[in-house]
């Protein structure tokens, strides 16, 4: 009963004060997102480091853009790293993945690089 009894005591109070609190809010709303943008500038920093080319995408994975519409990826899923080719399409004015893709781990990444020399080869040859 005391609960009930403290807020009909201060609903006349919390009015006026609701009202008070409003601006605040937006302050500390506006205040945070300050805070935000400076660890923004870190992990652009990171990423930087990583490629001036990458981008974030909206999971915080890396995107590297290889076409138009395709986009080589570095992202976690399920506390594994994976290493994606993927194309993608606008829907909505947002950008989402198609099946078309596929996902590598970190062994199988290693493995496709080694071989990259002796791809890079046979394309040469294929191509003349």
């Amino acid at each position: 009963m005391p609960k009930s009894k403290e807020f009909l005591s201060t609903s006349d109070d919390s009015e006026s004060d609701s009202e008070a609190p409003k601006p605040k809010k937006k302050k500390v709303e506006s205040s945070p997102a300050k805070a935000v943008q400076p660890k923004k500038s870190t992990k652009e920093e990171k990423s930087s480091e990583v490629s001036s080319r990458v981008e974030r995408g909206p999971n915080g994975e890396y995107m590297f853009q290889i076409s138009q519409n395709r986009y080589a990826t570095v992202s976690e899923f399920r506390g594994k790293a994976l290493v994606g080719i993927r194309e993608y399409y606008m829907n909505d004015g947002k950008q989402l993945p198609t099946k078309k893709g596929i996902s590598l781990n970190p062994q199988q990444w290693h493995a496709l690089k080694e071989h990259i020399d002796d791809i890079d080869k046979a394309l040469h040859e294929i191509s003349r």
